[in-house]
């Protein structure tokens, strides 16, 4: 109570500047490091240590978060699989459960792929066709998200489900950018929305991973394995790297 009345006083007899010079100076000499002081080191400097993820330096620190959810949801990697680009995945987290495995990939010549498709307008997929469809890391280079969503829906079986992965912090893909494009950064609430708009509710759920290490490391191009699991594990909500999803069909 004498706080806000101390507050109201000096609003009335202080001028604006000086209000805003004396909240500015409080949060700086009460913050540690203090305003100034912070010690950068190999950080203060505006091209990333490593660029591309890590590559070659180790493993990606979102893979940290995206393997984990696919190994925590295996039970749903089961009978005929649908996966992008690649099968890895299906094959590792799927195991015997899997009866059948697809790659989809939208480039004609992809020597892995079984089914060559555009996710935002496959109609030659037969609708209620897969148990499982593994989406990790692709829904970022779709420019109509809301298509491809609608096609993943279709054409998973009833009681299929869906398992997606998405960038929240990220750099830019420039390889992808060539033949596919970059185009969005989501949020546990933007994924959420999205499916939401397709599948129940009830029948999805979204988690989201990381924190401000995680996310400088990650932009820095740092590998999985130059941060401890304590510090990825820790999460702060200001700070997706990694959002992910699962949905039901029902």
């Amino acid at each position: 109570m004498i706080e806000h009345r101390l507050k109201a006083i000096a609003k009335k007899i202080l001028p604006a500047d000086l209000r805003r010079w004396m909240r500015i100076t409080h949060v700086r000499v009460s913050e540690r490091p203090p305003y100034k002081m912070v010690r950068w080191g190999s950080l203060r400097r505006v091209t990333p240590i490593h660029p591309g993820w890590g590559v070659g330096r180790g493993n990606y620190i979102d893979r940290y978060y995206i393997e984990l959810y696919l190994e925590q949801n295996a039970a749903c990697i089961r009978g005929r699989v649908l996966e992008v680009t690649e099968n890895e995945y299906t094959v590792r987290f799927g195991g015997n459960r899997v009866t059948k495995s697809d790659v989809l990939d939208i480039r004609p010549d992809y020597p892995l792929a079984t089914i060559v498709a555009d996710l935002t307008d496959a109609g030659d997929i037969p609708s209620d066709s897969f148990d499982c469809v593994i989406l990790t890391q692709v829904l970022n280079f779709i420019y109509d998200v809301k298509a491809a969503v609608g096609t993943i829906h279709r054409i998973l079986k009833p009681g299929g489900c869906v398992l997606v992965s998405v960038a929240g912090i990220s750099q830019m893909a420039h390889e992808e950018m060539e033949y596919c494009g970059d185009y969005w950064r989501f949020t546990s609430i933007s994924l959420r929305r999205l499916f939401e708009e397709v599948f129940p509710p009830t029948n999805v759920t979204v988690e989201a991973h990381g924190n401000v290490l995680a996310a400088i490391a990650f932009l820095h191009g740092l590998a999985l394995e130059e941060l401890h699991s304590d510090e990825l594990d820790y999460r702060d909500p200001n700070f997706e790297v990694s959002v992910l999803l699962k949905a039901v069909k029902p």
